[in-house]
């Protein structure tokens, strides 16, 4: 929505909302600083008759800086499929609820999703209070040279599905968000550089709005090095930004890896499709799949039949 359309929609009144009767509100709440709540946020929170939160303890915190005394219930990743029908019911007794995880917006790698999907299925209106983002804040400060960026949040904790996702992810022209938490943080920079390249930009944006707030740029290659050169950058919740390729190395892969593609490719394309040949060409050299499906359609020979 363009500045000018949102302006034209702004209420007349500055009055405080209030939360409406049988209303799931889904509302974000600061990643760190207290003071990033929006007014709207408050209003919300003050108004409604229950909310559900995924740490009643940190909620706590930020109700009671603000003199809310809502009742919360707790709902999080362990209790959500049994929450979602209690928030269901309330909803349909003519309750207002509002919906908030530990920092930023629900239902963005936080629990939540099921709890918004039930209660549309269950005809009730479900509006967001937007305000506070880890992916939004880190892009904002990222200055990507991509026009877009792809939100992927936690990577896969399998090792294979992890690898599968982040081949696809090379091949687009966008900058990735990728979430992550201390203690996988230096292994996941070095599976980013394997599959992505060493050469693309990242910055690494490690407790946003919070005291030891930290957004550092450099090579993806050297990130993981960067992390272990000081125990504290190790510690708190991350947001990686990864620039999309530089033209060149979107375009074809560099000397060493276009050689490794003709010894691999020739063995590949007897037993696989061009598509499939180059997918594991790709992997396992590192070069662009896009440059390497090329070459193997002009170095296609006939398939072997068992």
């Amino acid at each position: 929505m363009s500045e000018a359309g949102a302006k034209e929609e702004l209420p007349a009144t500055s009055a405080p909302f209030r939360a409406v009767a049988g209303t799931l509100y889904v509302v974000a709440t600061p990643l760190g600083n207290l003071r990033d709540v929006t007014l709207r946020a408050l209003d919300i929170l003050g108004s409604a008759d229950v909310i559900a939160a995924e740490d009643t303890r940190i909620t706590a915190r930020l109700l009671a800086r603000y003199g809310i005394t809502t009742r919360v219930l707790a709902l999080h990743a362990h209790n959500e499929a049994q929450r979602s029908g209690d928030v269901v019911a309330r909803l349909a007794r003519g309750e207002s609820v509002a919906l908030v995880s530990d920092a930023g917006t629900p239902a963005i790698s936080d629990p939540g999703a099921r709890v918004v999907h039930a209660a549309r299925a269950g005809g009730h209106p479900v509006v967001p209070i937007p305000g506070a983002s880890a992916a939004t804040a880190a892009v904002s400060v990222a200055g990507v040279s991509a026009g877009a960026f792809v939100f992927v949040g936690f990577l896969p904790t399998q090792a294979k599905a992890r690898r599968t996702l982040l081949a696809n992810l090379a091949l687009l022209p966008a900058a990735l968000v990728v979430y992550e938490a201390p203690h996988r943080v230096r292994a996941t920079l070095g599976e980013l550089a394997q599959a992505l390249g060493p050469a693309r930009m990242l910055v690494i944006a490690r407790e946003l709005t919070k005291t030891f707030e930290t957004i550092a740029a450099m090579p993806l290659g050297e990130a993981a090095e960067w992390v272990a050169a000081d125990p504290q950058r190790e510690r708190g919740e991350f947001v990686l930004v990864v620039d999309r390729a530089a033209a060149a190395d979107r375009d074809a892969p560099d000397g060493d890896a276009e050689a490794e593609c003709a010894r691999w490719l020739p063995a590949l394309l007897r037993e696989l499709s061009p598509a499939r040949a180059a997918r594991v060409a790709a992997a396992v050299t590192g070069a662009p799949r896009a440059a390497v499906y090329r070459q193997a359609l002009q170095a296609k020979p006939a398939r072997t039949e068992d």
